[in-house]
């Protein structure tokens, strides 16, 4: 049933479940003092970091630093959703959960929603998969044969086959009753916007299912098996399906062995399929984007290891270094990523079907650590015997060693750094003392252009400041960045939210944070971002909580006054033109205006008029 869960029932569920039940039907728990402790199942470990206290009905690993109540750790373990945690804790206690705006039509249109597109896809699957055994799918068959792939692996990752016809699959999920917008929305369909022509987006294709961690396709990749353009193709983005957040063989690497070590991240899904092949099950492929922050937070929460494969070109080189930076901030101590570059001409298929899966293995456990690669690639074209490449040589190691959290492997680095340099390392350590980011500016820094609106000094927001790269946030982004830290603050604003700046592209994202404040009484951070979990806003939201407020915690409900009031100064400001445009283009959006808004609209509408 779609609808807010009330904070309160969430408040008492979590008082009368018992987190060391939950985690331990998991985990192998062992007393230890007023403590349960056990290996961690977030990255792999050898002895215990894992602790599970009943008096704080709370977990935390002080290896990986995972934590959270019984309702984090299902979200985290069994990979659910805000609202199924919530329902399988209710279901132990024989709870019904209450919901909230159950009889929102636009609430129940997202939940259909959402099961429409999860049905949708599943259809798909298992229609491809029927296909590829028809004799329409012979030529498929012919080419999996071709590349030596066993029905046990076909069956594992659920390959099958898209016909040649332009609606095929169109027709099949017609006759199921699934509507044309439908199946456009979720990437099996292309719309001609010229012809208003619908065609199945895959045609003569061997077909891959995307999957998420719990098996449920969410999109496809094809292969050609024709001449067509291009070889290979992957649905669009979709609501159920981030090229940025998903691996292809993830679930199935899990499913083959659910305590892996090592994860080795390759380019293309049938690299993945041919290690499988070959009983290498622990590789991951990504589709068609370069590693994000949140491929590799998922992995690490798996695994202590990454191997990261590239091809031996200077494209491969350059696609390593973006994954350099990437992964960076996410070495703590424990976690290990390597760097393994293939022979020219090669990629994982034809190399493991040439030196055999062993030989396979032996390159991957003979990849270059990430320190080596970061030396490598910091020293490449320069002669360290001269002063100033050594200079230049020093400045991009420093930088990179930035970008780690603190930890011995900071340190040794540093300690590397100072042994090829000839530096000491003291100097190195106040260089990086001094180094200052955006998000440390001083709070009260004001550029000159604001200098005829800004409050007086020590009264202007701290974030007022945009400019200065991609590490600034916007002037929303701030206001939305001080709810997301402290939620109670939304008793602080004012009953309507016009104050919002319409034109500012987080204002839908912050109003719809205010109302949910409002709707469920949330005061948890982690509440609140729960119910944004898997979504672009929950990735927006769950970046400014990583980001600290400019100013101290005590100060954070001054702050957010400011900006209210910088807003409204501003609000005012627009002219009744700039003002209908905004409210109108919010409106034709879809958007819900609140009963003030609607009267502004019309007020503002007879002004213009008039």
């Amino acid at each position: 049933m779609a609808g807010q869960i009330p904070q309160r029932f969430i408040d008492d569920l979590l008082a009368r479940v018992d987190v060391v039940e939950v985690v331990g039907e998991r985990v192998k728990l062992k007393k230890a003092g007023r403590n349960h402790s056990g290996l961690c199942p977030f990255h792999q470990e050898k002895s215990p970091s894992f602790t599970v206290s009943a008096d704080k009905q709370f977990y935390h690993c002080f290896g990986c630093g995972a934590h959270g109540n019984a309702l984090r750790f299902l979200m985290e373990y069994d990979n659910l959703r805000f609202p199924d945690a919530v329902e399988h804790l209710a279901a132990r206690l024989g709870l019904e959960v209450p919901r909230e705006g159950a009889d929102d039509p636009r609430a129940q249109a997202r939940e259909r929603k959402r099961k429409e597109g999860v049905n949708l896809l599943e259809l798909s699957a298992s229609f491809f998969r029927e296909r590829l055994k028809m004799p329409e799918g012979q030529g498929a068959r012919e080419y999996i044969e071709r590349r030596g792939l066993s029905p046990e692996v076909v069956r594992d990752f659920g390959i099958g086959y898209a016909p040649g016809g332009w609606e095929s699959l169109k027709r099949h999920l017609g006759e199921q009753g699934i509507a044309e917008p439908v199946q456009i929305e979720y990437g099996l369909l292309v719309h001609r916007e010229d012809s208003g022509r619908t065609y199945d987006r895959f045609r003569d294709r061997v077909m891959f299912p995307i999957r998420d961690i719990r098996g449920r396709t969410i999109a496809f990749g094809g292969r050609v098996l024709g001449d067509a353009k291009p070889k290979y193709l992957n649905s669009p983005e979709t609501p159920v399906f981030h090229k940025g957040r998903e691996l292809y063989g993830l679930y199935e690497a899990r499913q083959a062995n659910p305590r892996l070590e090592r994860l080795v991240i390759v380019e293309g899904y049938m690299d993945v399929v041919a290690l499988a092949q070959f009983g290498i099950r622990n590789a991951v492929a990504t589709l068609g984007t370069a590693t994000t922050e949140d491929h590799l937070g998922r992995l690490f929460r798996m695994v202590d290891e990454v191997v990261f494969c590239f091809d031996g070109d200077r494209a491969g080189r350059q696609a390593a270094s973006r994954a350099l930076e990437t992964v960076l901030p996410q070495m703590i101590d424990g976690r290990q990523a390597r760097f393994l570059f293939l022979p020219d001409g090669e990629d994982p298929d034809t190399l493991v079907r040439r030196e055999g899966p062993e030989a396979f293995e032996d390159r991957v456990t003979c990849a270059s650590p990430l320190s080596e690669f970061l030396f490598e690639q910091a020293a490449e074209g320069r002669d360290l015997e001269r002063l100033e490449e050594r200079e230049r040589f020093a400045s991009r190691v420093l930088a990179a060693i930035g970008r780690l959290p603190e930890g011995v492997m900071k340190s040794l680095l540093l300690t590397e750094l100072s042994r090829r340099t000839g530096v000491d390392q003291s100097s190195f350590e106040s260089l990086m003392s001094r180094g200052e980011s955006v998000d440390e500016a001083p709070t009260a820094d004001v550029p000159p252009e604001w200098a005829d609106e800004a409050p007086p000094r020590g009264e202007a927001p701290a974030g007022a400041r945009t400019t200065g790269g991609p590490a600034s946030l916007g002037q929303m982004a701030r206001a939305l960045q001080l709810l997301v830290h402290e939620p109670s603050l939304v008793e602080r604003l004012p009953e309507d939210d016009d104050w919002c700046d319409q034109n500012d592209p987080d204002a839908g994202l912050c109003r719809e944070v205010v109302r949910l404040l409002r709707a469920g009484g949330y005061r948890s951070p982690q509440v609140l971002l729960a119910h944004f979990h898997g979504t672009p806003e929950g990735e927006r939201l769950a970046m400014l909580a990583r980001r600290a407020p400019l100013v101290p915690r005590g100060l954070l409900g001054t702050e957010l006054d400011n900006w209210v009031a910088y807003f409204q100064r501003h609000r005012r400001q627009q002219s009744p033109q700039e003002a209908y445009d905004a409210l109108l283009a919010r409106m034709q959006a879809g958007e819900s205006l609140s009963k003030e808004e609607r009267q502004r609209l019309n007020a503002l509408l007879m002004e213009l008029k008039g």
